[in-house]
């Protein structure tokens, strides 16, 4: 009778704390931030998001398979805008129809002092990373970002800029989207990997990185 008790009790204990975890979990348009960055991503925009996608598509065929050269690009893509809003602006004036809606081509201080801070928040990481490396001597960041680097540069050697940008664009409007539809599915799969990857790392820790700490301080007793 107790044992069943205690089952009873605790299984709303484990359902609250289930329910909880849940409602503590953050959605992806929250992780995003940004309004309408995250409903570009998450297609409630699909209109935007298509024509994103099939742009990018376009601009990766003429850049890779049909071997366009980007400065021509461009050069082209220029005159033939110019040309057009040239003609249509004539045509406006004899026909007495309105001019072309052309924004006010103009940067902000605002986005400017935006870009600027933003900027030196990535920076300033990148430096305390290099300090904390060079100067506090820190192994395990040392190998840390070794790693990253290495794995940076060896997806970087398989394919150009523009292939590595045209995928970062599909992964941009594919992932976030299907990780919103199936959260569940994808957060059991990845807290079963954290725990695998996190078991490894702590045994390389253990074994190994910690040897490396333990080596600068017995030099300098026996000196």
């Amino acid at each position: 009778m107790e044992t069943s008790d205690l089952d009873r009790s605790s299984a709303p204990e484990r359902d609250s704390t289930s329910v909880s975890s849940s409602n503590c979990r953050k959605s992806v348009r929250q992780v995003l931030g940004v309004a309408a960055v995250a409903d570009v991503l998450l297609w409630k925009q699909r209109s935007t998001s298509a024509i994103l996608l099939v742009s990018s598509s376009i601009i990766w065929f003429f850049f890779e398979p049909a071997g366009y050269n980007l400065l021509l690009f461009i050069t082209n893509a220029l005159l033939l805008l110019v040309v057009i809003l040239f003609f249509w602006a004539k045509s406006a004036d004899l026909l007495n129809r309105p001019l072309p809606p052309l924004p006010n081509l103009e940067i902000s201080d605002d986005s400017v002092g935006k870009l600027a801070r933003e900027m030196q928040f990535w920076i300033n990481c990148v430096l305390e990373v290099a300090r904390e490396i060079i100067l506090g001597g820190n192994a395990k960041l040392l190998i840390e970002v070794t790693i990253s680097l290495w794995l940076v540069s060896y997806i970087g050697g398989l394919f150009n800029f523009i292939t590595l940008v045209y995928i970062g664009v599909v992964l941009s409007l594919t992932v976030p989207a299907l990780y919103d539809k199936y959260q569940d599915h994808f957060d059991d799969k990845l807290s079963v990997t954290h725990k695998v990857v996190t078991t490894q790392y702590r045994k390389f820790d253990e074994n190994i990185l910690s040897k490396i700490k333990k080596t600068p301080s017995k030099e300098k007793k026996i000196q």
